[in-house]
């Protein structure tokens, strides 16, 4: 009995982590007239209600600097894969080509990644 007990909580605790990473599935990029670019980014991700879910994307240059964050406020259990957008991202010059990547509140950053290329 025991070990059926242990089993039971240690299963019910890792329950969390089965909903794995954020994936980003696609990613519509758009350069505004003020030289700022609009990023939509589709996530997709196994959300289990607030213990475990996809709170973030962002967009980063090839050199690793984080240029852009879109913070996801809550989970999107029955929304999935969503759509969540960020306007007014500035680019440093020179850079042609981001990558986009999402995280979870357990696992951090992770999942698939996107590269873009900009106009």
């Amino acid at each position: 009995m025991k070990s059926a007990l242990a089993a039971l909580l240690l299963f019910a605790s890792a329950q969390p982590t089965l909903a794995g990473e954020a994936d980003v599935l696609n990613v519509k990029v758009q350069k505004s007239a003020n030289g700022t670019y609009n990023f939509s980014v589709t996530v997709k991700h196994a959300d289990a209600g607030w213990d475990h879910y996809a709170n973030k994307w962002e967009v980063v240059t090839p050199d690793g600097q984080v240029i852009a964050t879109r913070v996801l406020a809550h989970p999107h259990d029955n929304e999935q894969p969503f759509t969540r957008s960020k306007s007014g991202v500035k680019v440093p010059e020179g850079i042609t080509e981001v990558v986009v990547r999402a995280g979870d509140s357990v696992h951090g950053l992770g999942g698939k990644e996107m590269k873009v290329k900009l106009d």
